[in-house]
Order: structure tokens, then sequence, then C-alpha cells
């Protein structure tokens, strides 16, 4: 048997824990819960190590980190500022904490193993994950991965324990509602993907703002939230539906899209097909016209979802979120 000292690594492992988590009860820092700083005391007693003075200055440079794990290998992800926009608010919320944030794009079997590999090392303390598709298996990791886990919305499969959603359903249904009340009877959408909830709650918001108002809910068409999406979308209705009068788009990044082949073809927004987007990133305000569209409080997800990954950590027990949707209006519809 080996004589060498007992590490902090090696109570993290006996424990079950990171070495953030070890770090941050020898030097009784905050963000522990009451769980893991009773296992990591447990495992200080039975190894028998004995933090030194030097020792712990080393362990108090160790920090603990959470991940944000998006179930994307997009390299051209953060063009979509919806991204960005959440990174940004998950950023602000862990620059306050002694915590840092790891960056995982985990959608191929690469990706997936690095994660693994982060959750084996205990080299992190929690985990957010965003963009899961339906049986997504980037879910099943983080779960089985012994850290607490907050959901950035819902998938289709199974409703998460903790999750930070907006309320696209609703926000959607808005949307059309606010069209039918202009007049407009022929209304089209373009949807997002539809192995994602977001994607199908705001068709399902689409759909039944139509059908109570008695109008045609067929003038569908299905793309990816990508802005090409939209364009490929946008030209589809119009060659199956010359005569619609507007259109409810499922994203902003598809709006711009649908509006550079409304322009292209001659067709004038609003004045003969009006526009209505959802999510309300800044580049909604630029596009010509400027985008009428659903505001969700993007930023606000990504702080929510990290308040609500601390108090886990802290041992707390949150309660899941929808937040708020509002409808932006503007000169395309």
């Amino acid at each position: 048997m080996s004589n060498r000292p007992v590490t902090v690594d090696d109570v993290a492992k006996h424990a079950g824990v990171s070495t953030g988590t070890v770090s941050r009860v020898i030097n009784n820092a905050p963000h522990v819960s009451g769980k893991a700083r009773a296992a990591v005391e447990r495992a200080i007693d039975q190894l028998g190590y004995v933090p030194n003075k030097t020792a712990q200055s080393l362990a108090g440079q160790r920090r603990g980190s959470v991940v944000l794990a998006i179930s994307s290998d997009d390299p051209g992800l953060f063009a979509n500022l919806f991204f960005a926009q959440v990174v940004t608010g998950v950023n602000a919320v862990v620059e306050e904490t002694d915590l840092e944030l790891q960056l995982v794009l985990a959608a191929s079997d690469r990706g997936r193993a690095r994660l693994s590999r982060i959750f084996r090392a205990r080299a992190a303390d929690g985990v957010m994950l965003l963009a899961l598709k339906e049986n997504d298996p980037l879910s099943a990791l983080a779960e089985s991965s012994g850290v607490p886990v907050v959901h950035g919305g819902r998938s289709l499969d199974s409703e998460p324990r903790y999750y930070v959603d907006a309320d696209n359903r609703g926000g959607a249904r808005e949307a059309v509602e606010y069209l039918i009340s202009s007049g407009r009877r022929r209304i089209a959408t373009i949807t997002g993907g539809q192995d994602q909830h977001v994607g199908v709650a705001r068709y399902l918001g689409y759909r039944e703002a139509v059908v109570l108002a008695g109008l045609d809910d067929s003038r569908v068409a299905h793309a990816d939230f990508s802005e090409a999406g939209g364009a490929a979308a946008m030209t589809s209705l119009l060659d199956r539906s010359p005569d619609l009068d507007a259109v409810f788009v499922a994203s902003d990044a598809m709006a711009a899209g649908a509006l550079s082949v409304l322009a292209a073809r001659g067709i004038a927004v609003p004045s003969d097909v009006a526009v209505v987007g959802f999510n309300d990133i800044v580049t909604a305000q630029h596009t010509t016209p400027a985008l009428t569209t659903v505001r969700q409080p993007i930023d606000a997800l990504g702080r929510e979802m990290t308040r609500m990954l601390l108090r886990l950590i802290d041992g707390d027990t949150p309660t899941s979120l929808i937040l708020p949707t509002s409808l932006v209006v503007r000169e395309s519809a």
C-alpha cells in the first residue's frame, strides 16, 4: 500500500464530489450543500487527510466549476444571437461566485465524451443543459453524473425536475392573435425543429390561435431555426400558398430569411404579407422593415438557470420557472 500523502483529489473521489467542492469545504467557502459538506468531512476523517498550510493554500487556488452544455456542434452556433445572449446571462451570474464556467458543445459523440470525462474527473459541481432534442443522450449523461442538473427549456420525451423556460406556446398564440386582430386571415407559419420542445410549443400556439378563429391551419413549413432555413421555408410557402397574407415565424433568425425572400419577390411587408418573429434578438430592430416579434427574456433565461443551479449546489430545492413573453410591435406587422 502506498505511503504517499492523501491529496485533495483522493478526498474528492472518496466523497463523490468535485475537487472544487473539497476546496470550498476546507476553506469554509459558500456554494456547498450540507450533504456534500458532510461527505467531504467524512472522507477527510476516513482517509486521515490533514490540510497543512501549503495544502490549504493550494486548495484555496482550486476553483469549482459549472458546465453549460449545449446540444449542438454547429460551428456557426453563436451567429445565432439567442445562444450568445444566454451565455452572457449565465456568465454574469457565475462571475459573482468563486466558480468557473465551462462551455461544452455536446451534440456529437466527441462532445459527449468530453463532458463524460469532466464528470468522471469530478471537475464540475453542476451542469446546465441547453437546446436538447427528443431522446437526447446528453440528458441521460447529465442526469447520471451525480451533479445537480438544470435544463434550459424542456424536452419532448420527459419533464425535467429543474428547468427554466419561456412561455413559448402562449407567446406564439399572442402573436397569431395579433395578426388575426389586424385583419389577416390566410396566416402561415414557419416552425422550428419539431424534435425540440420549443419548436413544437410555438407551432401549437399558432394552431390554437388559427383554429379557434376558424381559420385554415394548413399553411405550414418546417425549418431549423436558422436564417437559411427560414428563407427556404418562405420560398416553399409562397410556391404552395401565394395568397397568404401573414406569416408567424418561430424565430427572428428565420424571420430575417423570410423577409429576404419576400423582398426578392417584390412582396411588400406588411401591406401584402405581415411578418412576426420570436425572441426579439438585437437584429430584430435592424431588419427591413423592423421586425414585429415576441420578446422572451433571453438574458434572464441564462441568469435564472444559473441561479437555480447555484441553489441546487447549495442544497436548496428550487422551483422550476416559466418566464413570461410579450409582443413587440414594429413595422413588419
